[in-house]
């Protein structure tokens, strides 16, 4: 109980200003903000990742019978995104499309350099050999195939080699 004239310390508290191991309250709020938005990417990408398997974008076989032309079904599904790309920038530009926060979309124009013929063709041939690129790798494992796991590692060390030499490249 109180004593006549004086007041509890919690009662004084300034509750908005509290400290928990080094965070404030607002910080808290962002930290729950950025995990909602990353929440969201992850629920995306899941989908995403199970709408390439059941079109069996990621499928070694499939991918296999795309380089041998055998089949015209990885060709449909690339030129259909290719297509769907297209569209979405024209629209994009011709109705002057702003993010969900209200922000311009730009898009940078590209210059050609004939590095990229260098590494659309190293892409290329390990795309060939190992039946899998960046985006579909992680779908891959996700689906239990953990043999792609030295396929993802391989990328990423192909990656942080390229920064190593980048300045020493025909760019």
């Amino acid at each position: 109980m109180e004593k006549s004239g004086q007041h509890s310390p919690i009662a004084e508290a300034d509750f908005d200003n509290i400290k928990i191991d080094g965070c404030d309250g607002a910080n808290r709020q962002e930290s729950a903000e950025r995990f909602a938005a990353n929440l969201k990417y992850l629920l995306v990408g899941i989908v995403f990742g199970i709408v390439f398997l059941k079109a069996e974008i990621v499928s070694w076989f499939r991918i296999q019978e795309m380089f041998r032309l055998d089949s015209f079904h990885m060709y449909g599904v690339i030129g259909s995104a290719v297509l769907v790309g297209l569209t979405s920038v024209w629209l994009i530009r011709k109705f002057n499309i702003r993010t969900l926060s209200g922000e311009a979309v730009t898009i940078a124009d590209k210059t050609f350099d004939k590095g990229q013929i260098y590494g659309g063709v190293l892409f290329g041939i390990g795309w060939a050999i190992t039946g899998a690129c960046p985006g579909p790798l992680f779908a891959q494992i996700g689906a239990g195939y953990l043999a792609v796991a030295v396929t993802l590692l391989s990328a990423i060390g192909g990656t942080w080699v390229y920064g190593l030499v980048r300045a020493r490249l025909p760019h």
